[in-house]
């Protein structure tokens, strides 16, 4: 569609505003993986109720707009197996990265941290060479 665009320029300014009231307001980097973490190994139940809300806007704030805009077309791949060793790989790679896409591309390009970039920039590699394998090379999604 000839809006789609618009959807990706609102997004990314909410995210961009989201990251700098977070650092502004609480003085951390607005990482999502951290703040998921901090609750699942208990070192963030200090602030646990402040994570909760975070994870639980996270989940909440896209199905609304998903409900009030009818939906969208994600693209998903039917091969339930690529999707759960997809999920897998996100997780060991943020846990190896120290972060992710909120942590390191949003946060840390826009505040030019050297490991924000190169974390950014290996992820956008090893995704991009992955899905080429996946899709040409292999045939599985």
């Amino acid at each position: 569609m000839l809006t789609d665009w618009i959807y990706g320029l609102v997004g990314g300014l909410m995210i961009g505003s989201a990251g700098a009231m977070y650092l502004l307001i609480n003085g951390r980097i607005m990482g999502a993986s951290g703040i998921l973490g901090g609750l699942i190994d208990r070192s963030g139940w200090s602030n646990g109720a402040e994570r909760v809300a975070f994870v639980a806007a996270l989940i909440v704030v896209p199905g609304v707009i998903a409900l009030l805009s009818g939906g969208s077309d994600a693209h998903l791949s039917g091969n339930l197996w690529v999707v759960a060793i997809a999920g897998l790989l996100v997780g060991v790679g943020t846990r190896l990265a120290g972060g992710c896409t909120s942590g390191h591309g949003v946060c840390g390009i826009s505040r030019l941290t050297w490991r924000g970039i190169m974390a950014t920039v290996i992820y956008i590699l090893a995704g991009a060479v992955l899905l080429s394998l996946l899709r040409h090379a292999w045939g599985l999604i």
